[in-house]
């Protein structure tokens, strides 16, 4: 079965037409040619943007010269509101401060101190799963509750049935489907004091969260204070100085950092491991062979267990390939440039698209097919280096990349070790871009016991 990818527009469309179609989903909007474009220019009364495939190029700006590329504030107008300014948003000194006070929460030896409360989620996601034998299942509200527990447990040491959790959980749940990838301000050059038009029930759904989320901060601030806190990875970032400064993130600066780590590590995960699920029951020979692999993960499984998951890894490598949760990473033009002998002028928009990357009919052999074994093969590490970035890349590479390719392969193995999946026949998921890529009409999967 070839997993689904959504219709594309017509080539022409009216800007109007085109604004419609990209508010309701992001990736029906653009035209078929983009999978085997290397540069495609789009015009607007007020800028130019460029979506660009070409491998060169997308080094160019996120590894070579990333300084050159900063993130473009046309994509902060929709989600500031919940952000504030997170590392996902900002840019220059503001966002190399942050990084230096994240990213040594992310290091190799914090993933091994996190993984058993990761393994636990796991377990109660499988738990959750065995109360329900023999039903069809929503499964992207079953991922969704998963990833959520891992996170909650991971940055708070909280389980999802935590009742502060689960109001923050149940508003994100509500703002992921409110939320567009851009705001209709991410097209018009609006000044600052012009309100933006994002929905009612975003703003409510946002502020709600970060509500929620200074009540998470305020709780354990005081518990730092007191010497009770856990070592957990809120924890190691609330009191991690920057080198340079010596300062520690404030509560404010705390909130809109959760509020990213929450976003990206919930939406993401719960966005690929709902599509990994849905890849297996279609491809039941794939999901045979994994399940007998699971069988090396136990109860009491180790971190280092985790390496010998060499198939969870490529099929989740594969689901990242398909559907990458964040399809469009967007990037600035600090100064003009000149892109396959084309004249691409100072603060013109520059769209890398994993989503098309990922498919591009120039780059992968049957670029729409899963098929997890090509991970072994030379065009498979070779494509892997040069034309797959589901997390990014150099620089800006999201700092919990490693973090997620523990936590995928992970969960798949818990689930898939216990439980034989299958589609419905006649039920084929859409594929549609709102804050992830999730499908329009759900997940549902038929789960038995192994």
């Amino acid at each position: 079965m070839t997993p689904p990818k959504p219709p594309s527009r017509p080539d022409r469309v009216s800007m109007l037409r085109y604004l419609r179609l990209f508010r309701a989903d992001i990736l029906s909007a653009q035209p078929a040619r983009l999978y085997r474009a290397w540069m495609a220019e789009f015009r607007t009364p007020f800028f130019r943007s460029y979506l660009v495939n070409d491998p060169q190029i997308v080094r160019t700006v996120l590894r070579e010269r990333p300084a050159d590329f900063p993130k473009s504030g046309r994509v902060a107008e929709g989600l500031r509101p919940l952000l504030g300014r997170s590392v996902f948003l900002t840019n220059g000194a503001e966002w190399q401060r942050q990084r230096r006070i994240i990213d040594p929460a992310f290091e190799g030896g914090r993933l091994r101190e996190t993984f058993p409360a990761m393994l636990a989620a796991a377990g109660a996601a499988r738990d959750r799963l065995e109360g329900r034998v023999g039903e069809v299942v929503e499964i992207e509200a079953e991922t969704s509750h998963a990833a959520a527990d891992v996170i909650f447990r991971t940055l708070f040491s909280l389980p999802i049935e935590d009742a502060l959790a689960r109001r923050v959980f149940d508003a994100f749940r509500a703002y992921q489907r409110s939320q567009p990838i851009l705001n209709l301000a991410a097209f018009l050059p609006l000044p600052a004091w012009v309100p933006r038009f994002h929905r009612r029930e975003a703003r409510v759904a946002a502020r709600l969260i970060r509500t929620l989320i200074a009540e998470l901060v305020a709780r354990r601030r005081d518990e730092i204070a007191a010497g009770t806190a856990p070592d957990d990875l809120a924890t190691k970032i609330m009191t991690t100085p920057d080198p340079e400064t010596g300062e520690t993130f404030s509560a404010a600066e705390m909130v809109d950092q959760v509020a990213i780590f929450f976003l990206a590590g919930h939406e993401t995960s719960a966005s690929a491991l709902a599509w990994a699920l849905w890849l297996v029951a279609s491809h039941p020979d794939w999901q045979d062979r994994l399940a007998e692999e699971a069988l090396l993960i136990g109860d009491g499984a180790a971190f280092g267990d985790v390496a010998r998951l060499r198939l969870a890894r490529d099929v989740f490598r594969e689901t990242l390939r398909l559907y990458p949760p964040v399809p469009m990473m967007v990037r600035e033009t600090a100064c003009p440039e000149r892109f396959r002998r084309r004249a691409v002028p100072e603060g013109a928009q520059i769209v890398l698209s994993p989503w098309h990357q990922h498919r591009h009919e120039r780059i992968w052999s049957d670029p729409d097919g899963f098929d997890p074994g090509r991970w072994q093969t030379e065009e498979g590490r070779r494509c892997g280096r040069e034309a797959y970035m589901p997390f990014s890349a150099g620089p800006r590479v999201c700092p919990g990349a490693g973090f997620a390719m523990v936590e995928g392969p992970l969960l798949l193995a818990v689930i898939l070790r216990d439980f034989r999946l299958s589609v419905l026949p006649g039920e084929l998921p859409e594929p549609i871009a709102f804050l992830t890529v999730r499908s329009r009409n759900g997940i549902r999967l038929r789960v038995e016991r192994r």
